[in-house]
């Protein structure tokens, strides 16, 4: 007789229950069943699914769930927490359901779905240790997670549990009220006053729409809050906290002082026949002055969809506004450190993709890793400033800079693998290495990890024209302008319709891409040198060089061989195609090199 074969894999398993689960059941059994389930719909579940678990299996106060990485565990167990602590701030203090989270990495059985053995075991007995809205976290989960979160561990010592031969090391996470961050510098004093980027969308008011528009208006608010704390270094106040000022008056600087934010969005929705008008204004709470404000007025269409786009418009437009006031605030701290100098970094990089720009962008970025070199987003940003330098701006070192930047992101991506504009970067240097699927797969994942991110969708055009596909891209660079018609980078996309036209042989079309990306912003090289190559094959030879000495004039270094270069590996169509830009880029006059 054979025995049958025991499944057996290493897992990462997140244990959780309710603390008090009995009282709160005594207490008020509907009600608790009932804001369980909520919990379960609007926190829990969401949150599992996002970083990749498998919920096992749930009780009454408790739950049981798989993660094949240590990292998606931890981070999971803390986002809950943080999602559970905002929900609690307006809850009174014996209605509160609070979760003790254990984390463990070890090897499971699995039977028929279930899972046993000491993997799981060891994160029970962690879960009991831990206190009412804390992640305690075995000593093998620490060594799989330390450094690859913005989060810091407080080593509990060994401790004996029950069932469990050997005592296992333990150690707490501390959470934060809002959002994951580094310990502070112990030779940077921490700051007095709101955090940097911190921020609540107030409930967006409802005008004259009618209580069948609220979920719309609501909808907007909630999407918007979510969006925004995906924003580098943001402290974003959750949802549940925001909608206790739903209906009341407010005062905006007190708002400010009660929840400890530097800055308030507010805004309302109306609605008139078959239009509807979207009005938002984003406030300094300290010195209750606005900022910046918006207005959209758009035809009613399909109301999810219209939420969809009036987010990610917004989110994109409070996204450059936000660095920018950050900026200006870092540029007067006495002693900046790292995430003050990235501001200043993204800051210069958004100015646009002038040398002078990239190179002083870069000089920040540099600064802010020697203060911090496990800094991701420094990093990654770093990265992005080689391949500017690498492709765009000098061809002598191109295949280094690549491998450089290409490293630095693996590093990055190593440290935060679901880090949205890292993987959007490493799909641009697969592009360039001609590994324009590869890339293409990496903008999909940027775009899974964060809708908003307008670049990708123009970017996947770009990769498709590389694929001998340029009669695709228009339509890509449609859908990034219009998430993001006023985006900084907008006049990249519609070089990259215009460059798209070009190959195809669309010589006006490529023109008519081309002069308007220059209008968006004249201060990028290569639209100068491809409408130069679209303008000699129509035969206006005087405009032409114009076109092209404007392009040398923002980049001398600039010679047809750079741009062979620009994009090797291609499809053969794209490469034919490539051939006739790079043969009008000749009778233009742009140096041979």
């Amino acid at each position: 007789m054979v025995e049958a074969r025991v499944e057996r894999r290493l897992a990462a398993i997140l244990a959780a229950d309710v603390a008090g689960y009995s009282r709160l059941m005594g207490a008020d059994e509907e009600g608790t069943v009932a804001a369980l389930k909520a919990i379960r719909r609007e926190v829990t579940d969401a949150k599992i699914a996002e970083h990749h678990g498998r919920i096992v299996k749930t009780t009454g106060d408790g739950a049981l769930v798989e993660f094949a990485s240590a990292v998606d565990a931890v981070r999971c167990a803390v986002e809950i927490q943080r999602g559970m602590a905002e929900r609690n701030a307006s809850i009174p203090e014996d209605r509160r359901i609070t979760f003790r989270i254990g984390v463990n990495v070890g090897d499971i059985i699995i039977d028929e779905g279930d899972i046993y053995g000491d993997g799981v075991n060891v994160a029970a007995r962690l879960e009991g240790l831990a206190e009412p809205g804390s992640v305690f976290v075995s000593g093998t989960a620490y060594d799989q997670v330390k450094g690859k979160l913005l989060v810091t561990f407080a080593d509990l010592g060994a401790k004996e549990v029950k069932n469990i031969a050997e005592p296992v090391r333990v150690y707490s996470v501390k959470i934060g009220s809002v959002r994951l961050a580094p310990a502070p510098s112990a030779t940077v004093p921490e700051r007095s006053g709101p955090p940097r980027l911190s921020i609540v969308v107030l409930p967006f008011a409802n005008l004259g729409g009618g209580p069948d528009q609220d979920y719309f208006v609501d909808g907007i608010t909630e999407s918007l809050t979510t969006d925004l704390s995906r924003l580098v270094g943001s402290f974003v106040i959750g949802r549940n906290t925001a909608f206790t000022y739903k209906g009341k008056p407010t005062d905006l600087k007190q708002i400010g002082r009660d929840l400890n934010v530097r800055y308030v969005l507010e805004g309302s929705v109306q609605r008139g026949g078959n239009r509807i008008r979207v009005n938002v204004q984003l406030i300094d709470t300290e010195s209750g002055s606005h900022l910046w404000a918006e207005r959209f007025d758009k035809p009613v269409a399909d109301l999810f969809d219209m939420q969809d786009e009036i987010v990610a418009r917004l989110a994109s437009q409070l996204r450059t506004e936000l660095i920018a006031q950050e900026a200006r605030r870092t540029a007067r701290a006495p002693k900046p450190d790292s995430m003050d100098h990235y501001f200043q970094g993204t800051a210069w990089y958004e100015k646009g993709m002038s040398p002078p720009n990239i190179t002083e962008a870069r000089r920040c970025f540099e600064r802010a890793l020697e203060l911090d070199p496990d800094n991701v987003d420094a990093l990654v940003k770093l990265a992005n400033m080689d391949h500017i330098f690498g492709t765009l701006f000098n061809s002598d070192d191109r295949e280094a800079r690549l491998a450089v930047a290409e490293s630095s992101l693996k590093r990055a991506l190593s440290l935060a693998p679901n880090h949205a504009f890292g993987h959007f970067l490493l799909g641009i240097i697969r592009t360039c290495d001609g590994r324009a699927e590869e890339a293409i797969a990496e903008f999909e994942r940027a775009l899974e990890l964060d809708r908003n991110l307008a670049f990708a969708h123009s970017f996947i055009g770009n990769a498709k024209s590389v694929l001998g596909r340029s009669e695709e891209t228009e339509a890509h660079v449609r859908e990034a302008i219009r998430l993001s018609p006023r985006d900084a980078f907008a006049n990249v996309w519609m070089c990259h319709a215009g460059q798209a036209k070009l190959w195809l042989g669309a010589d006006e079309e490529a023109v008519a891409w081309l002069r308007r990306s220059i209008e968006a912003n004249p201060n990028f090289a290569l639209t100068h040198f491809t409408l130069a190559a679209a303008l000699a094959h129509l035969g206006r030879l005087d405009e032409a060089r114009a076109a092209a000495n404007a392009g040398l004039a923002l980049d001398p270094t600039t010679t047809i061989q750079r741009f062979r270069t620009l994009y090797l590996g291609g499809h053969p169509v794209f490469m034919s195609q490539n051939e006739r830009v790079l043969e009008g880029m000749r009778i233009a006059g742009v140096p041979e090199g």
